[in-house]
């Protein structure tokens, strides 16, 4: 029996957006981004389809250990460090590299360096976004307090992040590479820089060490999941395909007289009488409540608009236009010619929300990888 809400994955859509990743920038080492459960999709059942990326990155430590203990030994970058002694322990044991950030970091690593073992670093450069890393003549500095510390291996590698890579009428950006390729030019170690809007948005600049472009790595993470980082474009205006579609089915279909109203606060009031179909889904499942009306559902593969809010556990379409549709028909919320970048601009957010707001009572089904059987599984997990 087809669960009431499940997602679909697409997994040889990831290996084919691993594939794009490589053809926009095939001089490039691929650092696949897979933090916050791979965006949602589930982080071992990524890991496992990007098997031919180079490496991963990670947030959090313990997102790196769950990889490492899940029996992948590609190369793991943790985005956010260490914060105390416990967790750089954990990186060290578990074989897990670092981006180091602050001084507090460097001051633990010193006072560790009777530790056993090396840790390999990344060292970030703020150079716009104002979050973490280090500016001007406290990078350098930094630098010189890693290259004295046993436990630091050698050669040091080199990290910033861009803030608006997504806007390309903003200068910004390419201010952040010249700023980060000066800073880095007479430093052995590798580079990164871009992430899915840089890959895509700016090819004509190199994102990295100007001695050895090949050694860089950029950090795809939206552009794996077939979605756009740009507003107002899809995934598949890039040569991506989605790999997360969400499904539901009606499991009601009523008539309601004009001049009433449909949901909590009477949002939404019917200006003609109106054939009105219940969804079973609602923001309980992680479809976002703040959709406003008008936005396009799938029923029986044909556009009807959402109507009234979304409840915890339900919404409301027009079927006006489907005057046969009937309980237990199919919906789909996006994918299948819905992309999940229209629905976000529907609920006045951004793709990353959706994908990663996906509930554990959504079931998944995957499929893809050599033509395997359809796996349904009780998570995203």
């Amino acid at each position: 029996m087809m669960p009431a809400a499940f997602v679909r994955l697409d997994l040889d859509a990831v290996r084919h957006n691993l594939a794009q990743v490589k053809r926009y920038a095939p001089d490039n080492k691929i650092m696949a981004v897979i933090k916050a459960n791979a965006y949602g999709h589930g982080m071992d059942r990524v890991a496992a389809a990007l098997d031919e990326a180079d490496g991963f990155a990670v947030a959090r430590v313990d997102e790196g250990v769950r990889l490492r203990q899940a029996g992948f030994m590609q190369p793991i970058t943790v985005l956010q460090g260490f914060v105390c002694v416990d967790e750089l322990l954990q990186l060290l044991k578990y074989r897990l590299a670092a981006v180091i950030h602050s001084p507090q970091q460097i001051a633990i690593l010193h006072q560790q360096a009777g530790v056993e073992g090396k840790l390999a670093v990344w060292l970030k450069m703020d150079t716009g976004m104002n979050r973490l890393g280090f500016k001007g003549a406290d990078f350098n500095a930094a630098y010189r307090q890693l290259l004295s510390c046993a436990l630091v291996e050698e050669p040091i590698n080199l990290i910033t992040h861009f803030a608006n890579a997504d806007d390309l009428l903003d200068d910004k950006t390419r201010r952040q590479i010249d700023l980060f390729n000066d800073a880095v030019k007479d430093h052995p170690g590798q580079c990164s820089i871009a992430n899915s809007a840089g890959i895509i948005g700016w090819p004509n600049v190199r994102f990295g060490s100007a001695q050895d472009r090949a050694s860089d790595w950029v950090r795809p993470g939206l552009m794996l999941y077939g979605c756009s980082p740009f507003a107002g474009k899809s995934g598949v205006d890039f040569g991506l395909k989605p790999v997360m579609s969400l499904h539901s089915r009606l499991i009601a279909v009523k008539d309601v007289a004009a001049g009433e109203t449909v949901g909590y606060s009477g949002t939404w009031r019917c200006q003609t009488a109106t054939r009105l179909g219940v969804v079973s889904i609602g923001y309980g499942d992680g479809y976002h409540r703040h959709t406003r009306s008008g936005a396009p559902v799938l029923v029986n593969g044909q556009r009807v608009p959402l109507i009234g809010r979304v409840s915890m556990d339900m919404i409301t379409v027009d079927l006006n236009s489907l005057p046969d549709a009937q309980p237990s028909d199919p919906v789909t919320l996006w994918g299948g010619g819905l992309p999940v970048e229209e629905i976000a601009r529907h609920a006045d957010t951004i793709p990353y929300t959706l994908l990663c707001g996906i509930t554990q009572r959504v079931q998944v089904i995957e499929q893809g990888l050599d033509d395997q059987a359809d796996q349904t599984v009780t998570s995203t997990s």
